[in-house]
């Protein structure tokens, strides 16, 4: 048998050691409030926000936010999105992106620590479990008691409980995609579409393992996030930071007593590890399981508010400040710190694409025109010499009302049109009009004919204009062929 490798030490080998369980304490403090009503805010929006009603009248949904799969379509309020202006959404995207550069680049991990799904749901998760297994000790004490009816009930009934969350997680996703009320009468007599019985089965899953069993893990080792906020922070940067030249030596109160001077701030008594939703300890430096929930800023000013010293031993501090205040120089003001170039230029790109989508959507048309040439045949001559060419017209009616449009045809002075359906060669005339559906996108088969010893080759265009409105809507260029001539 080949000897044990010297090389390979209990500290490699413990790298892969069995995940710890962590049991938060609770605490009360400034971030714990704070993140109490972050968590009751942002869960509000999510579960209620499908059941918002909004009249767009009668021939468009009443869901105030909607993805409307089955007619491509997003309502939002007052606000309806079709499929070729995407880039209203792809705008807020990259807007969402640009504001967690903003927010990291001023402090931290902020999105991690108070709004990311994962945090908010594991945080419930965690009050949950407080409340059945009790606070940190009874819940250590209950994990480490052999399985017996106690033990039992409680963890079936601290699961019951996660999976009705984790159930109620799913179910309002999929009201975002149908109408709610409807789909929830479906949902419940077990006729709705199997895509919709997939979907919560697999967010419910989710929810229930990432936010009760992973939780911090998925923070750790999952998201990507944590790697690419580096590049976003400096030493400039709010984060929560431990004030080691304050707090070392560590000893305990009898011994800060005994020695004046000689014991630092901190008497380790670990309240700042005991509230950490990720077990971490913030003494030991900046790591990636901070999530900068600042809890431990709450633990920590309790404790010193005991004892009897200041306040911010743990507190939001940028590696700057924090080096100019060991050395006993002045720090910079937080509003300084926090409205500093690089800030201000994310808020600039940040604002400046919000102006953009605005502008854009003020000024959209709500009512446009394409055309496609027929290329098979390109063009067909008459017996007395004239060419037609023939064009598949599609009107978009992007208002939730029925509407009636002229089209006009501007070149080819010449050329008369009539459409395929309706009309015929001896009623050809310049223009025509058509009643359009609310929300729909009409086709039209539209014949264009062009008189012998008309030229050759010409250029026109199709102008579509509501009856009700003073100035054109859109315009599509086209392509009037006659062969050789």
């Amino acid at each position: 048998m080949a000897e044990a490798d010297p090389d390979i030490t209990d500290s490699a080998l413990g790298q892969y050691q069995k995940r710890k369980s962590v049991f938060p304490k609770a605490v009360d403090g400034t971030f714990r409030r704070l993140k109490w009503a972050i968590m009751v805010v942002t869960l509000t929006i999510y579960y209620v926000t499908p059941w918002l009603r909004w009249d767009r009248g009668p021939y468009a949904p009443d869901q105030a936010v909607l993805v409307d799969l089955a007619h491509r379509r997003f309502f939002m309020f007052d606000i309806e999105i079709w499929p070729h202006e995407f880039y209203f959404v792809a705008g807020l995207l990259v807007m969402a992106g640009i504001g967690l550069f903003l927010v990291t680049s001023a402090v931290g991990r902020a999105w991690c620590g108070y709004a990311c799904p994962q945090t908010v749901w594991t945080d419930l998760f965690q009050h949950i479990e407080r409340a059945v297994d009790g606070d940190r000790n009874a819940a250590i004490r209950l994990q480490n008691a052999p399985w017996g009816p106690a033990k039992i009930a409680r963890r079936l009934l601290k699961w019951s409980i996660w999976l009705a969350v984790s159930m109620g997680t799913g179910g309002a996703w999929i009201f975002y995609f149908a109408d709610a009320p409807t789909l929830m009468h479906d949902f419940l007599h077990g006729t709705a579409a199997p895509v919709a019985y997939m979907t919560v089965f697999v967010l419910t899953m989710t929810t229930f393992i990432f936010g009760g069993f992973m939780r911090e893990q998925v923070c750790i080792y999952m998201c990507p996030w944590p790697r690419i906020q580096t590049a976003m922070m400096d030493e400039k940067s709010l984060l929560v930071t431990y004030r080691h030249w304050r707090g070392e030596p560590r000893g305990s109160l009898k011994q800060a007593q005994a020695k004046p001077g000689a014991i630092g701030d901190c008497i380790d008594c670990n309240q700042c590890v005991a509230v950490c939703p990720t077990g971490i300890d913030i003494r030991e430096g900046p790591q990636i399981g901070c999530i900068t929930c600042a809890l431990c800023i709450d633990a920590c000013d309790t404790v010193m508010a005991q004892v009897g010293r200041p306040r911010g031993l743990i507190d939001y501090v940028t590696f700057e400040d924090a080096s100019k205040e060991q050395e006993g120089q002045p720090t910079t003001p937080i509003l300084k710190t926090l409205f500093r170039p690089r800030t201000l230029a994310y808020f600039a790109i940040w604002g400046g694409i919000g102006l953009a989508l605005l502008f854009a959507l003020g000024n959209r048309t709500r009512l446009d025109i394409s055309a496609q040439h027929d290329r098979n045949p390109l063009f067909v001559r008459m017996s007395d010499g004239s060419v037609r060419n023939a064009y598949t017209v599609k009107l978009r009616n992007m208002e939730s009302r029925p509407r009636t449009v002229r089209v006009t045809m501007e070149g080819a002075p010449q050329a008369r049109m009539w459409l395929g359906e309706t009309g015929s060669r001896e009623a050809a005339a310049r223009s025509f009009e058509a009643n359009l559906a609310p929300d729909a996108v009409t086709k039209l088969r539209l014949f264009v004919v062009s008189p012998a010893g008309d030229g050759g080759r010409q250029e026109f265009a199709l102008v579509v204009q509501a009856n009700d409105d003073a100035a054109p809507s859109d315009k599509h260029e086209l392509v009037l062929e006659r062969g050789g001539e």
